[in-house]
């Protein structure tokens, strides 16, 4: 039995994260650099790891969650192996050097805690999403972990004129310095969403990247927050 189940052992460690198949993070934890991850997201661990849900330092940047749309977070401390999921969704790992990434805040897993990082509301969205929509922006030189239902892809903006479209909730992550508009269409309503609703999209413009994710269902968000 133990040869049959030897292909899903943990590989040897090489980086502070990495991907165990498509659907869970490994973490190699060191005591002196702290890890924030949502809550309820621990599958399993090795060693000596601690978990403080919800800290103060949390609860006074991510004050502005005000929609429910918000991932709350635990910090997690100690020394060893910690493997993380959300509901069986893929796992995108990010090497940030020195750059920056917005992240819709469902779609957050895990960062290094010493990373710069805040909530804002992406402005220009909120006569087309009511409430409009709540980003977690994250800089500096470190790790982050993203889900996506479904395997995702990564547009290239490439910096000219024309704009990159897309559904908001199929929206995971984009670069924080693309412009960003909302576009409201009758046309596409039948192409784009499923609201019932006006169909409305995210413009992006400029030098960067969007990374998006093959489901736009918004039970699955509903599902995330829980």
């Amino acid at each position: 039995m133990t040869q049959q189940l030897a292909g899903h052992a943990p590989a040897p460690v090489t980086v502070r994260m990495e991907n165990h198949g498509n659907h869970m993070l490994k973490v190699a934890m060191q005591t002196g650099n702290d890890l924030l991850a949502r809550v309820g997201s621990m599958v399993a661990y090795e060693g000596f790891v601690q978990y403080e849900p919800n800290p103060p330092a949390v609860r006074q940047i991510a004050k502005d969650w005000l929609t429910g749309e918000g991932a709350p977070l635990m910090k997690c401390s100690g020394d060893g192996l910690l493997y993380l999921a959300d509901y069986g969704a893929n796992v995108v790992v990010i090497n940030l050097n020195g750059d920056g990434i917005s992240v819709n805040a469902t779609n957050l897993l895990a960062f290094d805690a010493h990373l710069t990082w805040g909530v804002e509301r992406v402005k220009g969205l909120a006569k087309f999403a009511g409430q409009g929509l709540w980003n977690t922006k994250i800089s500096g030189q470190g790790w982050v972990a993203l889900t996506s239902r479904g395997k995702p892809i990564v547009v290239d903006c490439g910096g000219g004129e024309d704009e990159t479209y897309v559904d908001p909730d199929a929206l995971v992550a984009w670069s924080p310095n693309l412009k960003v508009k909302g576009k409201r269409s009758f046309r596409a309503q039948s192409l784009i969403g499923r609201g019932s609703g006006e169909a409305y999209q995210m413009a992006f413009s400029g030098q960067g990247i969007v990374v998006v994710q093959p489901s736009e269902d918004s039970t699955d968000r509903l599902r995330a927050r829980g």
